[in-house]
């Protein structure tokens, strides 16, 4: 699917005028659980010929696009991606840590990384995972539950429990969490990545209710830990100087 990715990305670029910086794949293909039937992810932050960025009138910051075949595709204008990164959002911060690269300018990767490593709010970024970690618990509290779901649930709770032990952005690649889990519930866990390679998307699993009372456990301690989290160190003068410096290269 790659060719057909990049040619997406080129056709988007020359249609709306604008050049992708980096472009990257999110969900689960990049997180390494991904069933057969899963969509193309793909996340990426473009920029505008500087005078776009004159004008006093808000304008669009978001491209999306979805193909026939699942292509599912969203971005963000590079003035839009700062003030995100101001806010240490989640999902922005994992796209510099994704394992599937699309496109990357690499002086644009240079200059943006370490922003994105010290505005990282650990405080921020555990809230975000914590509240998605409960909404998938409730969703996996059935008899029979959809691997899907299961999976989420993990890889938030995980990427809590990865922030209060290590203090640093969690990594993308599920299988790089699984150093926080003991041998016999990562057996578990592998077994039913294993599974899922095999299983569409709506597939149902029997729950595995030891396993669901193990993460019910992580969810309610992460909460409690997480209140002693700090938030990030992000200097606006700094981020401005790198935005400025980005346009004109």
């Amino acid at each position: 699917m790659t060719p057909k990715i990049l040619h997406k990305l080129k056709e988007t670029e020359e249609k709306r005028g604008v050049e992708i910086l980096l472009a990257v794949e999110s969900g689960s293909r990049a997180w390494g659980f991904a069933s057969p039937d899963s969509d193309y992810d793909i996340r990426f932050i473009y920029r505008h010929e500087k005078d776009w960025y004159l004008s006093p009138w808000d304008k669009d910051e978001t491209i999306e696009f979805m193909t026939e075949d699942n292509l599912d595709g969203s971005g963000w204008d590079l003035r839009k991606t700062f003030h995100l990164l101001l806010k240490s959002n989640a999902a922005l911060l994992s796209w510099f840590y994704s394992p599937i690269v699309y496109v990357k300018n690499e002086k644009f990767f240079e200059l943006f990384r370490p922003l994105a490593d010290s505005c990282f709010s650990p405080i921020a970024v555990s809230y975000h995972y914590l509240s998605m970690s409960k909404k998938y618990l409730d969703a996996c509290r059935n008899d029979e539950v959809k691997l899907k779901s299961y999976f989420y649930c993990l890889r938030t709770t995980l990427t809590v429990k990865w922030i209060l032990e290590k203090g640093t952005v969690p990594p993308v690649l599920f299988s790089e969490l699984l150093v926080l889990v003991e041998d016999i519930t990562k057996r578990k866990i592998e077994n039913l990545i294993t599974l899922k390679a095999t299983k569409g998307e709506s597939y149902e699993h029997p729950n595995d209710w030891e396993l669901f009372g193990w993460l019910e456990k992580m969810i309610l301690e992460n909460e409690e830990r997480a209140k002693s989290l700090k938030g990030g160190n992000a200097d606006k003068n700094e981020m401005e100087s790198v935005f400025r410096e980005i346009l004109i290269n």
